[in-house]
């Protein structure tokens, strides 16, 4: 079945009003991209949410409730995803009625379970990759009102989305729900709750970040980018990537990686958040000698002078990152612009020294030399 425009706009647009919410001034990340959600052969430009229903409150509640109460029925499950999916941003109650009408959230999982035989081998098809996109842009409903993300996280119900963020295949079905997926974890962490971080640092949110900001679209890594970026804008979270050696280089060789791309396509949208991120590194004294090392030389030099001409924003977060970690790597510095992601040595204060190597996407488990006095 073909799905309507306003499914792409619920999915995401919570996470397109708030997505620079952290650093002040920033521009909206998604204002001309293509969003999860929609038949995948459709590019909606975003538009305006309605915010009020006609007739009142208790006419909405009324419309609303039938509605939500067929999510129960599977036969008639999959339009009234759609239906729902359309009228979001409408009903600013949808969240708690979804969450607490008997059924329904169960429906939802059962929508998102009910795919995974269909992640390996990769055999889902352009309609089950909307349906469920329909049935995700719900979950992300309820992951962004203030009443439900606390029962949200409760449920540990993020884990249901984390077999979709480790998918590979790059066609069109899976990177549309790799991106809905993401919007959900963004949706969560734009809240700046101190829960949502904490719940996400025990699971492999990071790693599966990470290798998404390798290998994935440019949209999908502009939204794993943020994810990342709100985590570290939080102090618990900046402690827990500074806390090994091996969680900060794993972190740092990504970014470095995927500044060596930029340069040879740049991408303003991507790349900003991209300097938030190291940015806030820096704000940690044992990040701050490694950067000093292995922050890439095209982002010490003029590389990026023309992308940013216009980007008054970026360029004071990157003037800001190099008055902290110096315009030149220090002599004998590992080369950091080269794509590789390799650092120099970073000794630690009990003698041990960090440095990165094999894979940069790996567990942010415990490990490493200690990189946080």
């Amino acid at each position: 079945g073909a799905v309507g425009t306003s499914a792409s706009v619920s999915a995401l647009s919570s996470l397109t009003s708030g997505i620079n919410a952290a650093p002040p001034g920033a521009a909206s990340l998604l204002s001309s991209a293509p969003v999860p959600g929609t038949s995948l052969t459709q590019q909606p430009q975003l538009g305006p949410a309605t915010s009020t229903v006609v007739g009142g409150p208790q006419q909405g509640v009324d419309e609303l409730l039938p509605l939500v109460v067929q999510l129960t029925n599977p036969e008639q499950r999959e339009g009234v995803l759609l239906e729902l999916s359309k009228k979001r941003e409408s009903f600013p109650d949808l969240a708690p009625i979804l969450w607490h009408t008997y059924g329904t959230v169960s429906a939802l999982l059962q929508e998102i379970v009910s795919i995974y035989p269909l992640l390996s081998p990769p055999t889902l098809t352009a309609h089950a990759s909307n349906r469920v996109c329909n049935a995700l842009a719900l979950l992300q409903c309820v992951a962004s009102h203030q009443e439900t993300r606390s029962l949200f996280l409760s449920a540990h119900v993020p884990l249901y989305l984390y077999p979709f963020l480790n998918t590979q295949s790059k066609s069109r079905p899976f990177e549309y729900l790799r991106l809905t997926s993401l919007g959900v974890i963004g949706a969560l962490v734009k809240m700046d709750d101190a829960d949502v971080i904490n719940f996400l640092l025990q699971t492999e949110i990071i790693p599966l970040c990470l290798r998404i900001m390798e290998t994935g679209s440019e949209l999908s890594k502009t939204v794993a980018t943020f994810i990342v970026q709100k985590i570290l804008l939080d102090e618990v979270g900046l402690s827990y990537v500074c806390a090994t050696a091996e969680r900060f280089y794993a972190v740092s060789t990504v970014l470095n990686n995927m500044v060596a791309l930029l340069a040879l396509n740049p991408s303003v949208r991507l790349l900003k958040h991209i300097v938030r991120c190291y940015l806030r590194l820096s704000d940690n004294q044992r990040a701050r000698e490694a950067l000093r090392q292995c922050l890439p030389q095209s982002l010490r030099d003029e590389t990026f002078g023309n992308a940013l001409r216009d980007d008054v924003t970026v360029k004071k977060w990157l003037g800001q990152l190099l008055s902290v970690v110096g315009s030149a790597a220090p002599a004998g510095a590992g080369n950091g612009g080269n794509g590789a992601g390799v650092a120099g040595p970073v000794p630690a204060s009990d003698g041990s020294v960090g440095v990165s190597g094999g894979s940069s996407v790996v567990s942010t488990g415990s490990g490493g030399g200690n990189l946080q006095q």
